[in-house]
């Protein structure tokens, strides 16, 4: 080991232990963040996200960022952005993206108040504590120990924090065509993933994406008298329900052959080793006693929740109790969700769907399926390059252990987007969520202890990429 960098490596020990000494300033600085409930599915709540974006801007140019800037587009709620570039043009760029905006929590049952940052034991409660608060938050603490130590980075850096993901980033395109110079970068660690336990680090690899469809079957022009007619006319309801019927297994899994990808055995094999036993799936998706998940069938559980297909009914027009009568109704219909397995295309999944819905209508009930516009697209990705080794090894540092390639079930449009923008470039996908997060849902909590071990590889990923990385 040379000497410089024996040099280096004790710096960033130094930059570690004083972000690890100001651990409860941080988590002081997050607290503040989220009393403000800057959720952007709400108009009502459109000047909480515009107040944060400047409180964030404001708080960035009194730490020392450069170039700090409440980004605005016309229809679009803003981003903020802010640089370092002190390192020079020898040292790489790394751009690091993160989100303000948050889930709703009206008519959740929230045991804390979800705008005020509540410690029990190890977790931190309120809405956007680890989505994706915490998130960005950890970098923030990274490059600010990094100041107070080292007097600047060891490489640039680039900040973008995005007022929109929780509503599907409809403007994030838009943010990059209007600001390129925001994004130009050689390498991108995206901050808004989970790992798979609080004892293991995850770069996620893998997400599904989402398509809608509204599914209705129609037979009468008006409901009718269900004891007149019952058995002569074709009842809508109970097509509905055996076309519905007809995309599932008995375990409610989506049932069609062409849809289920089959995995390597080795990617099966290293899946296995991911902690997603049945205690675990129970604990974490709030399994009730007497019901247990749903049998593996020789797929491993990580393999059905990041890389199978899955679809949801969303709803339906069947009538509430408040609202049945004895007549057969003249339509009836669902909307459905489906989670598209990586690397699957819309027009397949679309083109499948169709061919089991749309042949021999059940009772000769007339079918339409639509497809609902927008959705977000799946992503496959193979970490290549040498960004992913150096981040293994800030990881090794911080967790005792490096990043474990994980997937996502849900559906992350960003993601996407930034994979099909720049795929020239190492996408570092990483996080602060854990499996008892609970995110978008009530309760939702960060994990301390993975707060501070994140700050802490965060520390070591800048000073690892400054080394490994040659900037464009």
């Amino acid at each position: 080991m040379s000497e410089s960098t024996i040099e280096s490596d004790a710096v960033a020990d130094a930059v570690a232990a004083r972000a690890e000494a100001r651990f409860d300033a941080t988590v002081e600085r997050l607290s503040h963040y989220l009393t403000f409930p800057a959720i952007s599915c709400d108009e009502d709540h459109f000047d909480d996200v515009r107040r944060l974006a400047k409180q964030i801007a404001s708080d960035l140019s009194e730490l020392g960022y450069d170039n700090v800037r409440v980004l605005e587009l016309d229809g679009a709620l803003p981003s903020v952005s802010a640089e370092m570039m002190g390192a020079g043009p020898s040292a790489p760029t790394v751009l690091i993206y993160g989100h303000l905006d948050l889930q709703p929590v009206k008519g959740e049952p929230w045991d804390t108040d979800p705008h005020v940052a509540t410690i029990i034991g190890e977790r931190l409660f309120a809405r956007g504590s680890a989505d994706d608060m915490g998130g960005w938050v950890s970098h923030i603490a990274a490059i600010e120990a990094w100041r107070d130590v080292a007097g600047g980075l060891p490489c640039n850096v680039k900040l973008i924090i995005e007022g929109e993901e929780e509503i599907g980033s409809p403007n994030l395109e838009r943010f990059m065509d209007t600001y390129p110079e925001v994004f130009a970068s050689d390498v991108m660690v995206l901050t808004d993933c989970e790992n798979p336990s609080t004892e293991i680090p995850g770069l996620t690899v893998s997400l599904r994406g989402l398509l809608e469809f509204e599914l209705t079957c129609e037979a009468i022009a008006s409901d009718i008298h269900s004891g007149l007619w019952g058995n002569m006319v074709p009842d809508v309801s109970t097509a509905l329900v055996t076309l519905l019927a007809r995309l599932v297994d008995d375990n409610g899994r989506l049932a069609i052959d062409a849809l289920r990808p089959d995995w390597p055995d080795a990617w099966r094999k290293d899946a296995r080793n991911i902690p997603l036993d049945a205690d675990s799936i129970r604990e974490s998706a709030h399994i009730i006693d007497g019901v247990d998940p749903l049998p593996e069938d020789g797929r491993p559980a990580a393999e059905w929740l990041w890389r199978q297909p899955a679809i949801t009914i969303l709803s339906t027009t069947l009538p509430t109790p408040d609202r049945q009568k004895n007549a057969l109704r003249a339509s009836a219909g669902a909307t459905l969700s489906v989670r598209v397995a990586p690397g699957q295309n819309h027009d397949e999944v679309r083109e499948a769907i169709e061919a089991v819905l749309l042949k021999e209508a059940p009772s000769g009930v007339k079918v339409t399926l639509t497809m609902a516009p927008g959705g977000a697209e799946s992503w496959l990705y193979t970490p290549k390059g040498p960004a992913f080794p150096a981040a293994d090894r800030a990881y090794q540092k911080a967790w005792g252990r490096p990043l474990l390639e994980i997937g996502v079930g849900g559906s992350i449009p960003f993601v996407a987007l930034f994979g099909r923008r720049f795929s020239d470039l190492p996408l570092i996908l990483n996080g602060v969520m854990d499996p008892l997060t609970g995110a978008h849902g009530p309760n939702e909590s960060l994990h301390l202890g993975v707060f501070k071990k994140a700050i802490i590889a965060n520390v070591y990923l800048l000073d690892e990429l400054s080394r490994a990385v040659t900037p464009a």
